[in-house]
């Protein structure tokens, strides 16, 4: 496993957190213990096992924040409960420095759905994993090089609301635009044949540790 503040990579196999801070906040709100497919200076692929327990935010009052109306989703009091991540896993992408991941979605029978470029604060490693902060906007991507925009009523809201200045807007704008061009290129990933992959059966669904919110050792001095 990497050490803090070092270029070396994970082993396949091996087993990492994703995590996802707060917006306008410093503390995690989401973590997904993921296994490490691929680890190189092009890119770091995971999987996401179907069954893995991971946190998630919930309003205080423990609501699904999807559940509550647009207008007032992020401006209640939250809490983060333990949860599993149901149905198909998910594949996830990410090439060093890129302010998005792309995601891969299946039904089952590994029937490949789509791809998902989520867009997000370019990963920083530490020891045990990766952090991003997510920027509410998206794209889906389907086998047919269609795609279309997601979220961006949620982008809107995020900004009304405070979490995200004009500035970062503007940059996350900059970041979609961007990675329309990738797909309409039709570079990597979309070219690297990532849908027809598959986990290694041996591979045990990773656990979630008690201090998944701890702070990586290079930002606690």
């Amino acid at each position: 496993m990497e050490a803090d503040g070092s270029t070396a990579y994970w082993a396949p196999g091996s087993q990492i957190l994703w995590r996802y801070r707060e917006n306008a906040g410093a503390q995690f709100h989401i973590a997904r213990p993921v296994t490490v497919v691929r680890d190189s200076s092009e890119v770091l692929a995971v999987w996401l096992a179907p069954g893995t327990e991971c946190v998630k935010p919930v309003l205080a009052d423990g609501t699904p924040v999807h559940l509550e109306p647009l207008e007032s989703r992020y401006t209640k009091p939250r809490t983060v409960q333990r949860d599993r991540w149901f149905g198909t896993g998910v594949l996830k992408l990410a090439r060093p420095g890129e302010p998005w991941s792309v995601w891969l979605f299946w039904e089952p029978g590994w029937q490949f759905k789509n791809w998902y470029v989520n867009l997000e604060e370019p990963l920083t490693r530490w020891g045990g994993g990766v952090d991003s902060e997510d920027h509410f906007l998206d794209i889906s991507v389907h086998p047919d090089r269609s795609w279309r925009w997601r979220d961006e009523d949620e982008f809107a809201q995020a900004q009304q609301d405070g979490l995200m200045d004009a500035r970062l807007a503007e940059q996350v704008r900059s970041a979609g635009r961007s990675a329309v061009e990738m797909i309409r290129s039709w570079g990597p990933p979309f070219t690297d044949g990532w849908q027809h992959w598959r986990p290694d059966p041996a591979w045990a669904v990773p656990s979630l540790p008690e201090d998944w919110d701890r702070t990586p050792a290079h930002l606690s001095t």
